[in-house]
């Protein structure tokens, strides 16, 4: 990959907030937290053309919470071109994690995580998306 180098003028508060975003998250310098910032909105413009995208689905529930697991199956046979994997882990005696690997349009993983997040029982869910290998700016 050919790397150009350019100029960017910033206001004092401007790079006083990305010096405390290469801090804060480790980046080595500020080329690398930009690249992660153009990259991140290149994601997200992507999510909003519904295109072609990659995924999880982390979803911590409580698995005896009536009829949550028939719920949960039958939205998941209901997008089963979507989900690629589903790993199941015991994290309590009461909790389970799921992580559910997706691939597809992205309002269509949007609108299956949104009906397993909602269901009742489920203690916390989130929704996360990058980009495919196929999908940089066209």
């Amino acid at each position: 990959m050919t790397v150009s180098r350019f100029g960017v003028s910033l206001e004092n508060d401007l790079l006083e907030a990305l010096d405390n975003y290469v801090l804060t998250n480790n980046f080595p310098n500020r080329s690398q937290a930009i690249r992660q910032l153009i990259e991140r909105n290149i994601v997200e413009k992507k999510w909003q053309c519904n295109n072609i995208v990659a995924g999880a689905i982390i979803l911590v529930y409580e698995p005896i919470k009536r009829d949550l697991i028939n719920k949960m199956t039958s939205i998941q046979h209901s997008y089963h071109k979507e989900i690629l994997a589903i790993q199941h882990f015991q994290i309590s005696e009461s909790a389970c994690l799921d992580i559910i690997a997706i691939k597809g349009q992205s309002y269509r993983l949007t609108k299956l995580s949104d009906k397993l997040i909602a269901l009742k029982g489920i203690h916390h869910g989130k929704l996360v998306m990058t980009k495919t290998d196929d999908q940089y700016i066209e």
